[in-house]
C-alpha cells in the first residue's frame, strides 16, 4: 500500500461506510457489532483492505471482472483523456473512442457487425431481449416472442433477466416475474443422474443434453420461440463446461426450428476463457446476438456491449416512414465515453502482454493443481472449467455426489481468507447445490500466483474437512 491514508481517515471511511452504504449480496446484521471489508488499493493480483491485510485476488474484483489486474495507468490515463476531452454524449450521436472500440472489437468477432453500448450485462441482455421481441412483431405477426434460458444459467438482476434466469434463489420473493421466458435443462455431466442421462458419457451425452432442448421448443410449439439465451461456460450456477457435441447440436436445432441464438458473454468474455476472445469461438458456434460487460474494461470503467449480425440490424432499417420500425431505445450510460476508451485500452494490453496466451497456459496449470487435491481431499467431487475460470464442487460423498453445507463452503472460504487469499463460491444461486469454489484470477496470473492460490485452497479444505 501507498500509506495515504492514517488511521483517522480510515476510521472515518468505514464509519460513514457503515452509516450510509447498502452493500450488495450482503446481510447487513453483523456490520452492527463488527466492520465491512473495505478494499483500499489494488495493484497486480493483490489488493489490501482498510486493515493493511494483503490479499491475492482469485475472483478478479469478486465478480470476473478485473482481467488485466489492478493498478493499470495507461487505462487510467486513456479514460482521464477521453474525460477532458468529451466525457458524454447519448448514443443517439457517435463518439471517437465507442467507434474505434467497435471496429476493434468486431475484428475479434467473425460474422458479427453491429455494437450497441450500455452500462451493464443485465441491460445488454435487456437489448436483445427487447430485439427478439420486435422481431416477432416485425417477421412473425407477433407470434415468436418466447425465450428459452438454461437451469443455473444466469443473465442478470432485472426483472426481465432474473425471468431468464436459471438460479432459483437468486428470484425468490421478486416475483411475479415476466411472462415469456421459458427454463430449458442444464447440461452439466457431472449431475447428468439428475437430468435421466447416467447411461450416457461425452460426446453422446452432450447431443442427448442439447436434445432436450429440442423437447421443451417442441413442447411450446416452434413457431412460439423466439430466441435461446445460453451462458458458453455457465459461470455462477457452477461453472459447468458443455459436454463435447452439445454446442455442435444447439446449433442444429437454433437452425432448424428458425430461433435466433443469443450467448451471454458477460463472465466468459475478453479472453477469460484462454486461447480465443470469447467462450463462444471454442465451440465453432455462430450466434446472432453476443452480449458481454465485466472484463471488456476489466473495471476501470462501466461498459457492456450488445452486439449482432448484420441481418439482425437490417431488420431495423426496412422502412424509415413507419415510426416503430427502428430499435426505439437508449442507455444514458451508454454514451459514456470513458467505457470504449478504457476498453480500447484494456484490450491493447491483452494482445501486446500476450494474455489470451498466458491465460490458456496458467488456466492449464490451475486444473492441474487443483486436480492433484483431489487425490488429497475427498470431499472435491470435480474439477471443471476452462482458461481461468474454474470450479471444484464439494461433496460429502464421491458416489452419491451428495454436496456439502453452504456453511462449510462458506468456512472453506473464510479460511482462504485469512491465508490471504480471496476465492469465490456460489452462493444465493441454486437451491442446495451452492458447494462449488470459484476462481477467476487476472489474465496475468504468474505460476506462482496460481501455486499460492491452490496452496491456500489445500490448507483450507484440510482445516475445514481433516
Amino acid at each position: 500500500m501507498d500509506g495515504k491514508l492514517n488511521s483517522n481517515d480510515l476510521e472515518k471511511v468505514v464509519s460513514a461506510d457503515k452509516a450510509h452504504v447498502w452493500h450488495h449480496l450482503i446481510q447487513h446484521k453483523p456490520f452492527e457489532t463488527n466492520d465491512p471489508r473495505i478494499i483500499i488499493e489494488g495493484k497486480g493480483m493483490r489488493v489490501w483492505d482498510q486493515n493493511g491485510k494483503e490479499y491475492i485476488d482469485a475472483v478478479s474484483g469478486a465478480v470476473w471482472t478485473v482481467n488485466v489486474g489492478y493498478g493499470r495507468e495507461s487505462i487510467a490515463k486513456a479514460v482521464q483523456d477521453q474525460l477532458m476531452k468529451m466525457c458524454y454524449f447519448a448514443q443517439a450521436a457517435g463518439s471517437i473512442p465507442g467507434a474505434l472500440f467497435a471496429e476493434k472489437l468486431i475484428e475479434k468477432m467473425p460474422g458479427m457487425s453491429r455494437v450497441y453500448y450500455t452500462n451493464s450485462g443485465s441491460e445488454a441482455n435487456e437489448k436483445a431481449f427487447k430485439m427478439v421481441r420486435q422481431i416477432a412483431h416485425k417477421k412473425y405477426g407477433g407470434k415468436k416472442t418466447k425465450i428459452l434460458f438454461r437451469d443455473r444459467d444466469y443473465h442478470g438482476g432485472t426483472l426481465a433477466t432474473m425471468s431468464a434466469g436459471g438460479q432459483d434463489e437468486r428470484v425468490l420473493q421478486y416475483g411475479p416475474l415476466a411472462p415469456g421466458f421459458v427454463r430449458v435443462p442444464h447440461c452439466m455431466e457431472y449431475r447428468k443422474h439428475e437430468l435421466g442421462l447416467e447411461h450416457l458419457s461425452g460426446r453422446d451425452f452432450g447431443i442427448a443434453a442439447a436434445n432436450l432442448i429440442e423437447e421443451v421448443i417442441l413442447r411450446e410449439g416452434p413457431e412460439t420461440v423466439g430466441a435461446l439465451c445460453l451462458e458458453p461456460v455457465t459461470a455462477g450456477g457452477g461453472v459447468i463446461t458443455p459436454p463435447e457435441g452439445y454446442w455442435e447440436r444447439v446449433q442444429e436445432i437454433c437452425t432448424k426450428y428458425d430461433i435466433l441464438l443469443h450467448i451471454d458473454e458477460v463472465v466468459c468474455g475478453i479472453g477469460r476463457t484462454g486461447t480465443e476472445w470469447f467462450g463462444y469461438q471454442h465451440f465453432g458456434v455462430k450466434p446472432d446476438f453476443v452480449t458481454m460487460a465485466k472484463g471488456v474494461a476489466s473495471g476501470y470503467a462501466a461498459i457492456a456491449c450488445m452486439v449482432t449480425t448484420e441481418e439482425v440490424f437490417e431488420m431495423f432499417k426496412s422502412d424509415p416512414t413507419d415510426k416503430l420500425d427502428h430499435f426505439r431505445d437508449i442507455s444514458t450510460f451508454g454514451g459514456c465515453a470513458s467505457g470504449p476508451a478504457a476498453a480500447l485500452e484494456n484490450m491493447r494490453i491483452i494482445e501486446d502482454e500476450g494474455l489470451l496466451e498466458n491465460c490458456t497456459e496458467m488456466g492449464h496449470r490451475l486444473t492441474a493443481n487443483l486436480t492433484a487435491l483431489m487425490d488429497k481431499h475427498a470431499v472435491i467431487g470435480d474439477v471443471r472449467g476452462l482458461g481461468l475460470f474454474q470450479g471444484v464442487e464439494l461433496v460429502k460423498d464421491r458416489e452419491t455426489k451428495e454436496p456439502v453445507s453452504e456453511a462449510e463452503v462458506a468456512a472453506v472460504v473464510a479460511e482462504c481468507g485469512a491465508l490471504g487469499v480471496i476465492i469465490g463460491a456460489l452462493n444465493r444461486s441454486v437451491p442446495e447445490r451452492n458447494n462449488v469454489l470459484c476462481f477467476s484470477p487476472a489474465l496475468i496470473a504468474t505460476p506462482a500466483d496460481i501455486d499460492a492460490i491452490t496452496d491456500a485452497v489445500d490448507k483450507a479444505l484440510a482445516k475445514v474437512f481433516g
